[in-house]
């Protein structure tokens, strides 16, 4: 980590010796990037083929005999007003088909099939590439040719999978809102509007220039639909939360007295280093889902770690050129009745008795606590009161926060992870409009039709035998004629439903049908693909957690050299995840609360999302677990006091830590009014994991639990000891870095190393 410091402060000097080179740089940098995105960038699209399943290998069946029926198909669907038939309309129908046909890609439109009420039809469009490889332009321009149908009166959408693959992410605006509430918690927290811009001005820079990478991304490799909505929801967060460290550590350098040029480089060597930590286990959480296999989780686990890169890179770079360009005016824009309060120093080693009792009171708790001069208080306000409960009465707080955790993670145990259909998405889309009106006319299990691709290589089969014995399923509608490949060996038959591509009875009739159909036969089709991705991913879970949470221990053991802390951080993550899990549940698949987050029906959990909420949370909460452990680590080393040594380590970051949350919090909720039941899913889900970890998991169970442990906390055997590599935590240098401390110096109360801040120096408190 030395090396680290040293690495990350030369680079913040040379950034900000010549500031604008580095802007213009950043400013070059991005537009070629997005010109570049949007002159070649590809389409988006989810791969949802899971490795070694049947129906992945009945697609590579029909990729290389059968290539035609690995094209994209969708239904363009017309409806009559209600009480009219469709056949009166049929001109302006043949009319909108006619134009179909002339849309890029479409080799083929059947003719209509009239549901038996007469008023809903639907045409078959056959596109000459698989649905992945269309993009969303086409079926804009399939929109625009139904209008001759919509000018005479009927409903005119365009629905099936190809359509549904190729749907554009809906957007609502609302995230805006979020980055708004952003800019009020830093304004809040600094005091002062221009210290609150930088770190939004960072954020916004390197969302749009990682969405140009991301799109460029798009025209090497398949790229989830929700990799771009994804990516920028987490680039947002750690973009500004990685910009409030620093930016809050310039400040504090500045307010004890030091020029501009030693406090920014005594800040990138510092809190620079600690986003490096920070955003490296991000980029290695994410990264790892490639290990699953998947393409669309591949594509959100790469599109992801590049924003943050970005992320990192711009704080180590971009910022310290705005800040050395900013120099004072850093401080304007003060809110204009801030309370500014001169707090009173006390000894890093010892507690200072208030009104009877003890409450720790280290050196700098009157920045983030506040507290008048003289009168004792400084603790007994803000996270300093609250750092002095939890250390008194560990016991009940453990018991309370534990037992809240436990009931927002109890609906877990009814979870039900699937893929849902576009009868969950918003009815503001067409692909929407169009399954409710399928659903109407011709049953549900039109919008999820089953393939079943049988190799006459691998064995004779009498076909109509085969069809009998499918038909007479009570899970199957229809079974359609068979169509056969030119060269006679393979053949493919559509099987339709009688339930909803995502209801739990189409994945058991999948399974009859599968244990009824000959060895040389295979079911495919994107319901059946999206089941066996499910099924994979479950599987997977447990062994993606272990992996995840074996690193986290792993990687805790290394900096604290002990078995105790990594242990605790690894219960107290499944605590906060399994939380944010229960929540979900909750408000998705039972409906609490729905109407309040504009879903209007229940839904079954995104079956990637578990994966993908502890890739993400990992390396989120992996900051806040390092930033908390390590000012109390450092505090207990100076005192050997376990119960002061905890509640200034609340009472110095308490700050800090919620600030962080709260603006992730912020930007994650915006998202949760995009109309994609996916989003939602996705913003709610990380709000209330990073929320809960970073108040009720690090501020309560954690000092509660470690202060019950007292020095059991750093045990660690001898054996490992010696075997251990010496690492020294990131907030721990940044201390020595900061005032020239040693290990000889952290043992000892030193108060001349905490200048006495002034209020007019101090616009951080």
């Amino acid at each position: 980590m030395l090396a680290m410091d040293s690495f990350t402060r030369r680079l913040g000097t040379a950034s900000a010796r010549r500031p604008w080179i580095t802007i213009a740089a950043w400013i070059i940098g991005a537009i070629v990037v997005l010109g570049l995105a949007g002159t070649f960038g590809g389409s988006f699209a989810d791969d949802f083929v899971a490795p070694g399943s049947q129906s992945e290998h009945a697609m590579r069946l029909l990729e290389e005999r059968f290539p035609e029926a690995t094209n994209g198909t969708a239904l363009a669907v017309f409806a009559a007003p209600e009480g009219e038939r469709l056949e009166l309309h049929r001109a302006a129908v043949d009319l909108a088909v006619r134009r179909i046909a002339d849309v890029e890609h479409v080799t083929a439109v059947g003719d209509l099939t009239v549901a038996p009420d007469g008023r809903i039809g639907y045409a078959e469009i056959t596109f000459d590439a698989p649905p992945t490889h269309l993009g969303t332009h086409v079926f804009t321009a399939i929109t625009e040719a139904l209008q001759p149908a919509r000018q005479v009166g009927l409903t005119a959408e365009t629905g099936g999978d190809a359509a549904f693959i190729n749907s554009e992410t809906p957007t609502s605006g609302a995230e805006a809102v979020g980055i708004l509430a952003a800019l009020i918690v830093l304004v809040v927290a600094f005091g002062a509007i221009v210290a609150a811009l930088a770190p939004i001005v960072l954020a916004l820079v390197v969302v749009a220039a990682g969405l140009g990478v991301i799109a460029l991304l798009a025209t090497v490799m398949d790229v989830s639909t929700a990799a771009p909505t994804t990516a920028a929801m987490v680039g947002l967060g750690v973009g500004i939360d990685y910009a409030l460290f620093i930016v809050a550590r310039y400040r504090e350098n500045r307010a004890a007295g030091r020029g501009n040029r030693i406090a920014l480089a005594d800040a990138m060597g510092s809190a620079g280093s600690a986003v490096v930590f920070a955003g490296g286990t991000i980029v290695v959480a994410m990264s790892a889902l490639t290990l699953t296999g998947m393409g669309f989780l591949v594509s959100i686990g790469l599109s992801t770690a590049l924003v943050v890169l970005g992320a990192v890179a711009a704080a180590l770079t971009l910022l310290p050129a705005l800040l050395t360009l900013l120099g004072d005016r850093i401080d304007r824009g003060r809110l204009p009745h801030r309370l500014r309060l001169r707090g009173r120093r006390a000894p890093l080693g010892g507690m200072t008795p208030l009104h009877g009792g003890g409450t720790p009171l280290g050196a700098t708790a009157a920045l983030h606590g506040g507290g008048t001069p003289g009168d004792g208080t400084a603790a007994t306000h803000g996270w300093g009161r609250m750092a002095y409960a939890v250390s008194r009465r560990p016991w009940p707080y453990l018991l309370v926060a534990t037992a809240f955790l436990l009931l927002l993670a109890a609906p877990t145990l009814a979870m039900r992870t699937g893929f849902p259909d576009a009868g969950g998405d918003s009815t503001d889309t067409g692909h929407r409009r169009a399954y409710d009106l399928l659903a109407d006319g011709f049953g549900p299990g039109i919008n999820g039709p089953l393939l079943l691709v049988v190799d006459l290589r691998a064995g004779d089969t009498d076909i109509p035998a085969l069809t009998r014995r499918i038909a007479a399923d009570p899970g199957i509608a229809s079974v359609g004629d068979p169509y056969s490949s030119r060269t006679g060996d393979t053949v493919v038959l559509r099987l339709v439903p009688t339930t909803a591509p995502a209801d739990a009875a189409t994945s058991r009739t999948l399974d009859r049908v599968r244990d009824v159909v000959p060895a040389n036969a295979s079911v495919s089709g994107l319901t059946a693909m999206t089941t066996d991705l499910s099924r994979r991913l479950e599987r997977m879970l447990p062994i993606f957690v272990a992996g995840i949470l074996a690193a986290s221990f792993v990687l805790l053991l290394l900096v604290f050299r002990s078995v105790v802390v990594p242990l605790k951080a690894v219960l107290m993550n499944l605590l906060s995840i399994g939380a944010a899990y229960g929540v979900l549940v909750a408000v998705f698949q039972w409906g609490w609360l729905q109407g309040v987050i504009g879903l209007s029906e229940t839904t079954v959990i995104a079956s990637p999302l578990p994966t993908l909420f502890f890739a993400v949370l990992f390396g989120l909460s992996m900051d806040y677990e390092v930033f908390l452990l390590s000012r109390i680590r450092e505090e207990y080393r100076a005192s050997g006091d376990t119960v002061g040594s905890v509640a200034r380590g609340i009472t110095v970051t308490g700050r800090v830590i919620t600030s962080a949350a709260l603006i992730m919090t912020a930007v994650f909720l915006a998202f949760v009014a995009n109309p994609s039941p996916f989003t939602k899913m996705v913003g709610l889900g990380l709000a209330t994991a990073v929320f809960l970890d970073a108040t009720v998991v690090r501020l309560v169970l954690v000092p509660a639990l470690m202060t019950l442990l007292g020095k059991a906390n750093w045990w660690l055997p001898g054996w490992l000891a010696r075997v251990l590599p010496r690492l020294d935590s990131p907030v721990r240098e940044q201390f020595q870095h900061d005032h020239g401390g040693g290990e000889r110096e952290l043992r000892e109360p030193h108060d001349e190393l905490l200048p006495e801040l002034s209020p007019e120096a101090c616009p951080t408190r």
